[in-house]
C-alpha cells in the first residue's frame, strides 16, 4: 500500500479499486505514510499557515426537509431566526477588528434572502471591507441569481455535493431535491468565475466505502478550489436521529487523500470534526487541512444554528475567543494568519 500512496502523491490520482483499498486500508506504517505525504504537500505550499474565517450563520429557516439537517423545515423544534443587513455587518466589523479577512455567509435555503437583499448586502461587505473576501454558502440557486451574486462582489462559494452517487443521493434527501441539479448549481459556479467549494459527511447513512471513492474521484474531476469534508453526526429531530456518527479517522485519512489530489486546495478542519472528536480541530490540521472557520454569529443565535447534535459554538471555536485559537494552532506548530487566504494558483 506505500506503493499506491506514493502513485497518489506523484500522478494526484487512483482509480477506484485503489481509492477503495487504501480508504479501508488499517496498516498503521501506511496511514502514517499518508498523513505525512500529506503535510508536506501542505507546507510546500502554504507553509504552515492555518487560514481563518469569520462563519456568520445569517439564518437557520430554510424551505428543504434534507434528513439528516437538524434546520430542515419539518423540524418543529427549531427555534428559527434570520439576520438582518445591521446584524450581519455588525458581525463584519467586529470580526475585521479581531484580525478576520474573508468572512463566510452561510444559512439554510431562505426565500427571504432575495437576489436583491443578497447583493445589498455583498455590496456594502465589499464597500466596508475592499481588503476582504466573501464567501457564500445559502445552497441551491438559478445560474442568473449566482452571476448576480458574483457580479456584486461575492468571491467564494460553498456548496457540498453530499455524494456523487444519486441512489444514495436520494435517500438523504426527499424527492424534489436531485443530485443532477446539485452538479448543475457546482457547475454553473464554476463558470462564472467563484472560486468554487464542493464536499460530503463521512459515515452519511447508506454510505458506503465506494460511494466515498466515487466522491473523490468526482472532487479529482471537478477540481474545486476548497472541500468541506466532515463527519456526519445525527440530529435529534430528524429521521436519522439513533444513526452514528461518521468516524474522525476515516474523516482525517480523506483529508489527506483529498490534500495529494489536489495539492493547492483550501481545505478546512470543520466544526464537525471538532464536535465529533476533542482536538479535532487541531488533528484536521495535522493531515492536511489548512483553514479554520471561528463563528462570528451573534452569541444569541449560535446555539439555534444546530444542523447536528452538541454542534461546537463557544470556546476555541468563537470569533472572540481567537487567542485560544492562535495558541491551539501553535501548539501544533501551526500559525494562524491574518489575510483573505486566497486559493494559490501557480507553485
Amino acid at each position: 500500500m506505500i506503493n499506491t500512496v506514493d502513485k497518489l502523491l506523484c500522478n494526484g490520482i487512483l482509480n477506484k479499486e485503489e481509492l477503495i483499498a487504501l480508504l479501508e486500508c488499517n496498516d498503521t506504517q501506511t496511514n502514517g505514510y499518508l498523513r505525512e505525504c500529506a503535510v508536506k504537500k501542505r507546507l510546500e505550499i502554504y507553509s504552515n499557515h492555518v487560514y481563518i474565517r469569520g462563519l456568520i450563520e445569517i439564518s437557520n429557516i430554510c424551505k428543504n426537509d434534507c434528513y439528516y439537517c437538524g434546520i430542515r423545515k419539518s423540524n418543529k423544534n427549531c427555534s428559527r431566526y434570520r439576520l438582518k443587513k445591521e446584524d450581519i455587518l455588525s458581525c463584519c466589523k467586529s470580526g475585521y477588528n479581531l484580525g478576520f479577512r474573508t468572512f463566510v455567509l452561510q444559512g439554510g435555503e431562505d426565500g427571504y434572502y432575495t437576489d436583491e437583499v443578497l447583493c445589498d448586502i455583498i455590496s456594502s461587505i465589499k464597500s466596508e471591507y475592499p481588503d476582504c473576501a466573501v464567501t457564500l454558502s445559502l445552497g441551491e440557486r438559478t445560474k442568473d441569481s449566482y452571476k448576480k451574486l458574483y457580479d456584486s462582489g461575492a468571491d467564494r462559494y460553498l456548496l457540498r455535493h453530499e455524494t456523487a452517487n444519486a441512489d444514495h443521493y436520494s435517500k438523504l434527501h426527499p424527492a424534489e431535491l436531485t443530485l443532477r441539479n446539485r452538479m448543475d448549481c457546482l457547475k454553473n459556479l464554476k463558470e462564472i468565475g467563484f472560486q468554487t467549494g464542493c464536499g460530503f459527511m463521512v459515515g452519511s447513512p447508506y454510505q458506503t466505502i465506494e460511494n466515498i471513492a466515487e466522491d473523490l474521484l468526482f472532487i479529482a474531476e471537478f477540481k474545486p478550489q476548497m472541500v468541506g469534508v466532515g463527519p456526519f453526526i445525527p440530529h435529534t429531530d430528524t429521521p436519522f436521529k439513533n444513526e452514528p456518527a461518521g468516524d474522525a479517522d476515516l474523516t482525517c485519512k480523506i483529508l489527506s487523500i483529498i490534500r495529494l489530489m489536489l495539492p493547492n486546495v483550501l481545505l478546512p478542519a470543520t466544526t464537525a470534526l471538532g464536535s465529533v472528536e476533542k482536538d479535532g480541530r487541531e488533528k484536521g490540521i495535522l493531515y492536511g487541512a489548512n483553514v479554520v472557520m471561528p463563528n462570528l454569529s451573534p452569541e444569541n443565535v449560535r446555539d439555534k444554528y444546530m444542523l447536528y447534535n452538541n454542534k461546537l459554538s463557544s470556546g476555541a471555536e468563537a470569533a472572540e475567543s481567537l487567542n485560544l485559537l492562535k495558541e491551539s494552532m501553535k501548539k501544533i506548530g501551526y500559525e494562524t494568519v491574518v489575510s483573505r487566504g486566497d486559493y494559490k494558483i501557480n507553485n
